[in-house]
């Protein structure tokens, strides 16, 4: 009992060092009552992964039409919603464009062998290969077709994710344009359903410990500890660029667009900060944030109370980035050379599925199954990142919040308010 009241990524930290441990023991031959140990870690892996999937279509529609239609609702949808969504959108791109460059320039996944061998991966790469010899930049015009699908419900069940992402952007808004009682009853019942989808991804999380255990037990397995050289190359590849984004990218723009010293900025919401890599959960740690940005950095109540909740919703930095370094990682690792179409297409529905995804743990890996079903790529993949997903989790959180915080106060000095960390009072 005293196992199941621990944090979960302790949880799965041991399952990870248990997973190695019972990979070696068991190989790929050793079972029992004529059932390998092998099967039984792919069977409950699989198990897993299927339950991820699950979540995919409800979790992504709910959680997109039920932000984009509080956006709608609001008086403050003008000028200051096209300032939020602009730097939200701008941050984003930015934390994806670095992953993309850093991503390619260390190619984690890059190793001699086949992926088989090296990662326990079983999906064909020359066929992989040949899937996309024939994609490049004219490609990128496809992408915006399928922005538009022609049936929203077949969309869905090909996993054309891009399609339904568009539609519910526009279900979204257009909510709000409509008559009340009816605005109303469709709020409800979309807001119902992703509180539901919150509530069954938080039980699916709560098996990750032995969804992990039995996919990294499989790789261990049957390729021993070899994956884990590039799997470190992975952690430390997603490391850099978050750092690089925490570091440089949103100091930058605290000090040209917000004109603040963007060391004051990071010692008033660092406990926030802190909150946030301790439960890699953005809409957790969203009280927190208010409160530092408030109280700490001077910004007024009407800016933290529109732009931080919206954040917490769709502005995830880290979660983008990360996505988009996985996906890059994960098509190296079964040795497909992506070409600038493809690529394209990764950076595209980062951007978009890091708007829906959730500001819970892990729900991030959701979005890796979307891209990657989306560019063709097997969804086992998702198995070779498991094992340091929820350590990154944790770092890319406190970088989503950041730069939240970050956006609060350059749209407040926009908007013209006074004595932003400046220890001032803050303007009612």
């Amino acid at each position: 009992m005293g196992l199941l009241k621990m944090k979960l990524h302790w949880q799965i930290l041991i399952a990870l060092a248990l997973a190695v441990v019972a990979g070696l023991l068991a190989g790929e031959d050793g079972g029992l009552f004529g059932v390998t140990f092998y099967a039984a870690f792919d069977f409950v892996g699989q198990l897993f992964l299927n339950a991820l999937k699950m979540l995919i279509v409800p979790l992504i529609v709910s959680s997109i039409i039920v932000g984009i239609a509080g956006i709608g609702d609001s008086d403050n949808l003008g000028r200051l919603g096209g300032k939020t969504i602009g730097y939200y959108a701008l941050t984003s791109t930015l934390a994806i464009v670095v992953g993309l460059f850093v991503v390619n320039t260390i190619q984690p996944g890059v190793v001699d062998g086949s992926a088989e061998a090296v990662f326990g991966l079983t999906a064909d790469a020359a066929q992989l290969e040949e899937q996309f010899a024939d994609k490049g930049a004219d490609d990128i015009v496809g992408i915006f077709l399928r922005m538009i699908p022609t049936n929203i419900v077949a969309a869905a069940s090909a996993g054309q994710m891009l399609g339904l992402i568009f539609f519910s952007l526009l279900y979204g808004f257009f909510m709000t344009r409509i008559a009340n009682q009816y605005a109303e009853a469709q709020y409800n019942f979309w807001n119902g359903m992703f509180q539901i989808m919150m509530q069954i991804t938080d039980l699916v999380m709560k098996f990750a410990p032995i969804g992990v255990f039995a996919l990294v037990a499989k790789t261990v397995a049957s390729t021993g500890l070899e994956a884990f050289i590039p799997l470190a190359k992975f952690f430390f590849t997603v490391v850099i660029a978050l750092a690089i984004h925490f570091f440089i990218t949103l100091p930058l723009l605290l000090r040209f667009l917000g004109r603040v010293k963007p060391m004051r900025h990071y010692q008033a919401v660092s406990p926030a900060l802190l909150t946030a890599f301790s439960t890699a959960s953005s809409s957790a740690t969203l009280p927190i944030t208010m409160e530092c940005v408030e109280k700490n950095a001077g910004v007024s109540n009407k800016t933290t109370s529109f732009v931080l909740p919206l954040g917490a919703t769709v502005n995830m930095d880290g979660t983008a980035l990360y996505e988009c370094v996985a996906v890059m990682f994960i098509a190296q690792a079964y040795g497909v050379d992506m070409s600038l179409g493809t690529q394209f297409t990764v950076v595209l529905l980062a951007l978009l599925t890091s708007i829906g995804v959730a500001g819970i743990p892990a729900a991030s890996l959701v979005a890796i199954a979307i891209i990657l079903a989306a560019v063709g790529l097997p969804l086992e993949g998702i198995g070779l990142i498991l094992a340091v997903d929820r350590v990154l989790d944790m770092m890319r959180t406190a970088v989503n919040v950041t730069s939240d915080s970050c956006g609060a106060v350059i749209i407040a000095k926009s908007e013209g308010e006074e004595g932003i960390l400046e220890g001032e009072p803050k303007p009612a």
